[in-house]
């Protein structure tokens, strides 16, 4: 009735339109779009199936861990201190211009001094030291000094303030009427701190915010865990009173480490501040005895070069000692 051919024909086309007909039944859910809405949905149906098995307690962990990272990003990106923060540190109310223009001054009178004071053979390096300690080197030692003594103070009344906070949450207080309380009856710094972070508040700056802030003109490690606890208070709830009561304990136990550690390091500093200080003694009882046998060190350019050499050697082993008797904890 069919020819061979037309046999072959109609067995060609069926297989071409079963051949079309799968491609068609894999293909289009990806032209069309169902394949991804499949995914999608079952990512969501994951997430959601994931976070409810989730215990409250993990949750809070991780809204803490979150919190921690981004606190952590944050500090390293504000880990370059300019000139205006160093300042803010030492509680003075300068510009960086009144600084930069002090230091200048100070350089060329302490150079002027030096230049007059010393022999002609020496004139030139002494007074070229004298102009880089004077700009530089003395002015930041100053700032750096009232930073660190400000700090220390700073240290010493966190604990106790912290301890104000605490009891005035357990009695029903809200936290920035503490901090205002904290603002208002405490010494400086600590009460100078404090009384920006409220009128940082005022203009619509979080708590939060406020003590990240603080830790910027305080870089302390207690005013971090300070901010640390307040983020993660507000992040992911829990006992504010508890978990400040904690913080004071810490702070009091690091003031006793750190009380511990320079009564176990005061014989070790006495020693490096007798050996550093010998050379100098023995230079001034030999200048008294015999002045003549010591001036050749600052009259002979030989003798310059050895007061020089001695003076590198001096201060490498000053610094190495510093070094070895200053203890992290």
């Amino acid at each position: 009735m069919f020819s061979p051919e037309m046999i072959q024909i109609a067995i060609i086309l069926l297989g071409a339109l079963a051949a079309g007909g799968f491609v068609y039944a894999i293909a289009t859910p990806y032209f069309n779009g169902e394949k991804k809405a499949d995914q999608r949905i079952a990512g969501l149906t994951a997430e959601k199936t994931d976070r409810s098995r989730y215990s409250p307690e993990q949750k809070r962990r991780k809204a803490v861990q979150d919190v921690l990272d981004e606190l952590d990003t944050r500090q390293k990106e504000n880990a370059k201190i300019s000139m205006r923060q160093r300042l803010s540190q030492a509680g003075m109310s300068i510009s960086p211009a009144i600084f930069y223009l002090i230091s200048a001054l100070n350089a060329v009178v302490l150079g002027a001094v030096t230049y007059m004071f010393v022999g002609e053979s020496v004139a030139l390096y002494a007074t070229g030291a004298a102009i880089f300690a004077g700009g530089i080197g003395l002015p930041r030692w100053v700032v750096n000094f009232l930073a660190a003594r400000r700090q220390r103070k700073f240290v010493s009344q966190l604990a106790n303030a912290i301890d104000i906070i605490v009891r005035g949450v357990k009695t029903g207080l809200p936290l920035n009427d503490c901090i205002g309380i904290i603002a208002a009856e405490s010494p400086a710094p600590l009460g100078q701190e404090f009384s920006k972070i409220v009128e940082e508040q005022r203009i619509g700056v979080t708590l939060a915010q406020g003590i990240e802030r603080m830790y910027e003109r305080m870089p302390l490690q207690e005013v971090s865990f300070l901010s640390i606890v307040i983020s993660i208070q507000s992040a992911a709830g829990g006992n504010l009173a508890e978990a400040l009561q904690n913080l004071s304990n810490v702070l009091r136990e690091r003031k006793k480490l750190e009380g511990k550690v320079r009564a176990f390091s005061q014989e070790a500093k006495s020693s490096a501040a007798i050996i550093g200080s010998l050379p100098i003694l023995v230079m001034g009882a030999v200048y008294i005895s015999k002045p003549d046998y010591i001036m050749i060190l600052f009259n002979e350019r030989s003798g310059n070069m050895m007061l020089a050499g001695s003076a590198v050697w001096m201060l490498m082993g000053v610094l190495m000692m510093r070094k070895m008797i200053n203890f992290d904890y």
